[in-house]
């Protein structure tokens, strides 16, 4: 069951650092080193300086990124830079956005919930993680004590019923609002109504919740509870380190978007042609031919709908073609273990028979792949020649995260990309005190 809390948050003091939209910033899995450069320059108080602090010549074990980015928030909390809030509350978080020319609104609230190992309790992961985040993120907690930016959760809830408690209280107040790199509008209203509270905790109760995305960040919070337990330093159940700072939003919710992550491949054998592909796909797929258009082998995906047709690009001669799988007789070969649902999805079918299969046999190579999200940059990096293969994948859908996590399995890596990411620096939660 979600055992959720309200908790007093730690917010910047717009008085003393401006606009919002200066010292916030995306999770450090989306940073790169120019963006980086960029939110150190908007602000002195930036969240990058604790979210993604970076290295400098002569660090050591005492002295490092993970040890400034502890300095920089005591000393921000010291002169009242940043400050907890009075009263424990519910944080409503509200991001509209854009994608292909449509505008959605994703609606939320962050609290404490209850960390507990996966498999043990009602929190499901859908994706696999890596060891190398976990340890990265590790570090941070040690050296700061916060959670900086919210796990991000789904929970069933078909006729929107949580939302509705909070919707009446946000809406006779102004938001505090902020805009990130990329266009994305993020608004926050703080819920501090303790009847409101405890409706929200009932509801929620009962209810099972799937983690989109920070699966490396709540991993880490259990093992940062486990250390601390080990340390005498969690002394019951409602100490501050049982719990992860996790935005909750609603399956059903109609802004919540998972945009496709189609793979640009290289690392294959030689030169990879139209009719090359063809012949290593025709003995499980039905083969459409697209001319030289991406958009028609796009257009051509989504009107068919389903997981198994994908759309491929050879870079070499500029040839698109649509495949669909014709049965499901080989992913059961290649992956007895999982569930249909699993071998039904796109990406388990891309990778477990596509590249790992049927091109490393009949093309040869090592497949590697780049990740991206929108048919412009697979478009633009097919024409610039940055990979030998690119292929459109279709999304999959909240159900398939809802069967897949539940029944205990894990989806390829990159599997699911939920658009817009959560800012980090709208509230920061204390991990060692409430």
């Amino acid at each position: 069951m979600a055992d959720i809390r309200a908790f007093r948050g730690f917010r910047y003091d717009l008085g003393r650092v401006g606009a919002l939209t200066n010292v916030v910033a995306p999770p450090y899995d989306v940073i790169d080193s120019h963006l980086q450069q960029k939110l150190y320059d908007l602000s002195a108080y930036n969240a990058i300086r604790l979210e993604l602090t970076r290295d400098e010549p002569g660090d050591d074990e005492n002295a490092n990124k993970y040890t400034r980015a502890g300095n920089a928030l005591r000393e921000w909390i010291v002169d009242g830079t940043v400050r907890q809030d009075t009263a424990r509350g519910l944080y409503v978080y509200e991001q509209e956005y854009t994608v292909e020319g449509t505008t959605f609104v994703r609606r939320g609230f962050m609290a404490r919930v209850r960390l507990e190992p996966f498999g043990e309790g009602k929190i499901y992961p859908h994706e696999q993680t890596m060891s190398g985040p976990k340890e990265d993120r590790l570090k941070l907690y040690r050296a700061t004590g916060f959670n900086l930016s919210p796990v991000f959760g789904l929970y069933p809830d078909s006729d929107g019923e949580v939302f509705a408690l909070l919707e009446p209280l946000i809406r006779t107040a102004p938001p505090l609002v902020a805009k990130d790199h990329l266009g994305v509008t993020n608004r926050l209203w703080v819920v501090t109504d303790p009847a409101t509270i405890t409706k929200v905790i009932g509801l929620m109760g009962p209810k099972p919740v799937y983690i989109a995305d920070g699966h490396h960040r709540y991993e880490t919070g259990v093992k940062y509870l486990s250390e601390r337990r080990a340390a005498g330093e969690v002394p019951d159940d409602e100490a501050a380190p049982n719990f992860c700072l996790m935005q909750l939003v609603g399956m059903s919710d109609p802004g919540l978007l998972i945009l496709p992550t189609h793979r640009l491949v290289s690392g294959l054998a030689g030169t990879v042609s139209g009719p090359a592909l063809e012949a290593a796909l025709e003995g499980h797929f039905d083969i459409v031919d697209r001319g030289t258009s991406a958009q028609a082998a796009w257009e051509h995906i989504q009107m068919d709908g389903a997981q198994t047709a994908f759309g491929f690009g050879t870079v070499s001669d500029g040839r698109w073609i649509v495949a669909k799988l014709r049965d499901g007789a080989a992913m059961g070969a290649l992956a007895p273990e999982q569930s249909a649902d699993w071998r039904g999805l796109g990406v388990s079918v891309l990778h477990k028979l596509v590249l790992d299969r049927l091109l490393r046999d009949k093309i040869g190579g090592t497949p590697v792949c780049k990740y991206v999200h929108q048919l412009g940059e697979v478009t633009d990096a097919a024409g610039q020649g940055e990979c030998q293969l690119a292929c459109l994948v279709p999304p999959a859908t909240m159900a398939h995260v809802e069967r897949i996590a539940g029944n205990g399995e894990k989806m390829p890596p990159k599997s699911t990309y939920f658009y817009p990411k959560l800012l980090t620096g709208m509230v920061f939660n204390s991990l060692k005190k409430d």
